[in-house]
């Protein structure tokens, strides 16, 4: 890029067309002496913040800007999102055609982005919540209809929960938004701030999960995860009744929503 592109002054003759180094450094909002080392490989603790202002300073679309992180880092980066991203329609029709079996889609920091009419019935009402209050991990340690869902599965759920979160939060240490949720998790939850010095880390199900609806009654289920091919930033979660009777509650509890709506 030339200075004119990013509203800098033309700065006399140049050895070559691009920006100079201490331009970038002004753009990106850091020192000089620090751009010099980033390209230089030195070990500074590179953090994801700095990497996207950089990003934004040499204006760089989604695959360069991958690229920049898997140099940096070695590592991909979270979706560049403003606010609850959406998702490929054909995923949102994935999540609709599982029916009875609750479905959600979920980020990094475990934000559900996605869901199925059973999941919100289930777990939600999704729609209805805020950015906040989608995010799993904050539901799971927070919400007192997660613990009344969970009975006394609920512990060994929460514990789940956060190793999963802390297995994503390796690839992004020092990420401001995870660093602000494990802040504030910490202030409000005594389970959280005791849990999480122990480093525990997990991924994958849960397995087979045992929840207590309010309305349909004790539910049972076995769940799956899968990251989606094409996203690898989400995971899918279905969770199969795995038994008639659940199935038949769900399809129950879908018919009177339904009936209601």
């Amino acid at each position: 890029m030339s200075p004119e592109q990013v509203g800098l002054p033309p700065g006399g003759r140049r050895r070559t067309p691009g920006l100079r180094r201490g331009e970038v450094a002004e753009l990106a909002g850091v020192s000089v002496d620090w751009y010099t080392w980033m390209e230089q490989g030195r070990n500074i603790g590179i953090s994801a913040q700095v990497l996207d202002s950089l990003a934004r300073a040499l204006r760089l679309d989604d695959p360069e800007r991958r690229h920049l992180y898997l140099l940096a880092l070695d590592q991909v980066p979270a979706r560049r999102t403003s606010g609850i991203p959406g998702v490929d329609p054909a995923l949102q029709r994935f999540l609709d055609l599982q029916g009875a079996s609750p479905a959600y889609i979920t980020d990094q920091r475990l934000n559900v982005v996605a869901w199925n009419r059973a999941a919100s019935l289930l777990y939600g009402p999704y729609e209805e919540l805020d950015d906040r209050e989608r995010n799993s991990l904050w539901r799971t340690f927070t919400s007192p209809g997660v613990k009344a869902l969970l009975r006394d599965k609920w512990e060994a759920h929460a514990r789940h929960r956060l190793a999963v979160f802390r297995a994503g939060y390796a690839s992004y240490p020092g990420d401001p938004r995870w660093v602000a949720l494990i802040g504030e998790l910490t202030r409000i939850s005594p389970e959280f701030a005791a849990w999480w010095p122990q480093h525990d880390v997990l991924a994958g199900p849960e397995g087979k999960k045992v929840n207590h609806h309010a309305a349909a009654g004790r539910l049972v289920f076995e769940q799956i995860s899968f990251l989606v091919s094409d996203a690898a930033h989400l995971t899918a979660t279905v969770n199969l009744p795995d038994d008639e009777e659940t199935a038949a509650r769900m399809r129950a509890l879908l018919e009177v929503d339904g009936a209601s709506r």
